[in-house]
């Protein structure tokens, strides 16, 4: 919906009567239908989400881009409330189902059937990050004596039903364990007189525990391209489905936490622009702490070197040069490390593998910026752009060196710190880049008035 929608503007004669926002939002797209709701009160969208058909409330519920839809049940009248949860999805149900306050989920979930209330219940069950807690339960299963035929009426009588008929789920007529996993094109191209079992390859289908993590199961969806994968029990019975529009929207949500967090942050689980100003400050306010109190070992590492800094004021010129590179070095190796762990490119196991890679690799870039350092000093020394002194050229000799172990530290440093997180049950994710560049911040001017010493002892220091 444009930006400038009369419906949307508070001036609009709209605002005052949700039966006429209900009929004028009947003829848009339930995505810009959400994006109309969340831009007015949530009373009035409320109001306007009761006046539409319980069928078209429910599609606009479905949608994931609400702000904040338990707000708008909360607010609907508990009849109405129950006929439109009732009509939804079971994984979206869940979903609103876990963000409703405690007293507003058991009302709500009183006026629900009891098959409803359980598979609410065994939902909310699973942890919030896991396959379970974002998978359907609605899903075409069969056993594996029927016919093509007899698979293909039952989807007629049942598909309406669900939730998505993206594939088909054989199962084994007595255990009920998964066999096959058919797609409906396989089917319909299929003989009707065959039976279902032998419909297609005959492969193991893809699936998942209900603990499996939504980054891992978005993984394999996407590198079996697959548009749902089943999730099993331990005895390998199908408990429900993880379609790839849940995951898109799952994935979308913890790439915007990851992204928060790398930017030294607590993640945010509403939109920027919906964010109280006391929230942002205290979501924001317990890192930049936390960063400010480790900058300060900075100060007190520039005070050790207090006297060398006093004979060699010349050093102080290049200590945000040095602090800079380290950082950035840093930074550089984090956000690699991290999201070669998120796509499961590398594992935990790793770690010595990728420390053989980033030294060299942080030598290499240590020295080429070393380089551009001394042709730098030496460049204004020689054009008389600056006067570095008569040991100039080992000032030079410092500052590249210095930039060498520097960066070398740096990328080391932030290539292994996701890994020390990951081991001891921290999300890889927390080793934000300025988190890294403070620590590195630090060992840099350690680093830097180190080299400087065993360089220019007996000249300047």
């Amino acid at each position: 919906m444009q930006e400038n929608s009369p419906l949307l503007s508070k001036n609009s004669e709209l605002l005052r009567d949700p039966a006429a926002i209900a009929s004028k939002l009947a003829t848009y797209h339930v995505a810009d239908v959400v994006d109309a709701l969340n831009a007015l009160a949530p009373a009035v969208a409320a109001s306007a989400l009761e006046s539409m058909p319980v069928d078209k409330a429910t599609d606009v519920l479905e949608q994931p881009g609400f702000d904040k839809p338990q707000e708008l049940i909360e607010r609907l009248p508990l009849g109405r409330a129950a006929t439109i949860v009732g009509a939804m999805s079971a994984d979206r149900r869940a979903d609103i189902f876990r963000r409703l306050s405690e007293p507003e989920r058991a009302r709500l979930s009183a006026r629900l059937e009891p098959s409803i209330q359980s598979s609410v219940q065994e939902l909310l069950a699973y942890p919030p990050m896991s396959a379970g807690s974002i998978m359907t339960t609605e899903f075409v299963s069969m056993p594996a004596v029927w016919t093509v035929e007899q698979a293909l009426q039952h989807i007629r009588d049942v598909g309406g039903a669900k939730e998505t008929v993206y594939s088909v789920y054989v199962l084994d007529p007595i255990s009920y364990k998964l066999l096959r996993a058919i797609s409906l094109r396989q089917l319909i191209l299929s003989d009707h007189a065959t039976l279902v079992i032998d419909v297609g390859p005959p492969r193991r289908p893809i699936t998942v525990s209900p603990l499996t993590d939504r980054e891992e199961v978005a993984r394999l969806i996407s590198k079996y391209d697959l548009l749902a994968v089943p999730v099993i029990d331990e005895k390998g019975r199908v408990l429900g489905i993880v379609t790839v529009d849940d995951v898109i929207d799952a994935i979308v949500q913890e790439s915007t936490e990851d992204v928060q967090k790398f930017g030294g942050m607590e993640a945010l689980n509403q939109p920027y622009m919906k964010i109280g100003l006391i929230t942002m400050i205290k979501k924001r306010a317990g890192w930049l702490c936390a960063l400010f109190l480790s900058e300060m070992l900075t100060a007190s590492a520039m005070q050790g070197f207090q006297n060398e800094l006093e004979k060699a004021l010349v050093l102080t010129l290049f200590i945000p040069l040095i602090m800079s590179s380290g950082g950035n070095s840093g930074s550089q190796a984090t956000s690699l490390v991290i999201r070669a762990l998120a796509l499961r490119e590398v594992q935990l196991r790793d770690w010595w593998r990728i420390a053989v890679r980033e030294l060299p690799a942080g030598l290499m870039l240590g020295s080429l910026l070393g380089i551009i350092g001394i042709a730098r000093i030496g460049l204004w020394q020689v054009t008389g752009l600056y006067d570095y002194g008569s040991h100039w050229s080992l000032v030079a000799a410092t500052v590249g060196a210095a930039l060498i172990g520097v960066v070398t530290f740096g990328s080391l440093t932030g290539s292994m710190l996701p890994f020390v997180l990951q081991r001891i049950g921290f999300d890889p994710a927390s080793a934000s880049a300025p988190f890294v560049a403070t620590l590195v911040d630090v060992t840099g001017l350690v680093i830097y008035f180190s080299v400087a010493y065993v360089i220019l002892k007996g000249t300047l220091l």
